[in-house]
């Protein structure tokens, strides 16, 4: 099936849906990029987490005593540390702390660790989006080129 769009010197044929099929194709390799570079991401920041041998605390509300490489477990690990330090410093945070109380370089180090969880969290999450973002771009890439397809001006 062809297209025909009037012009002034005449037809065309498919002329208008020319570009479509090229931006398809850019969009799916554009995609695949995408998708790699995200399951690759999720998959470093999991060996990286993983290497560093930080189990789950067996207090934790959940994973209690798995190694963590997920970011629920990542999560998991950073409450339950946040947990212990407000135990320690009898409910308070580093910032209400005298500047010579004995908890407060515990309740320091307490949240570095939080904070060092909650960004490989992060990591996590933007390598999600990533991939699931190629995926979409796969998607709208596929369904362009059959339009163009269906139009014949592939």
């Amino acid at each position: 099936m062809t297209t025909s769009v009037e012009t002034r010197g005449g037809t065309t044929e498919g002329r208008g849906l020319r570009g479509v099929g090229t931006i398809g194709l850019l969009l799916i390799v554009f995609g695949a990029i995408m998708f790699v570079a995200g399951v690759g991401t999720w998959v470093v920041v999991a060996d990286q987490l993983a290497a560093e041998k930080i189990t789950v605390a067996e207090d934790a509300a959940r994973f209690a005593g798995a190694t963590v490489d997920t970011p629920w477990e990542a999560y998991a690990q950073a409450d339950v540390i946040n947990k212990h330090a407000m135990e320690g410093s009898g409910g308070k945070t580093y910032a209400e702390l005298d500047r010579d109380d004995p908890a407060r370089a515990t309740v320091m180090n307490a949240s570095f660790l939080r904070a060092s969880l909650f960004t490989s969290v992060v990591a996590f999450g933007v390598a999600f989006m990533a991939a699931a973002l190629g995926v979409g771009f796969i998607l709208t890439g596929w369904a362009f080129r059959r339009v163009a397809r269906r139009a014949d001006v592939v």
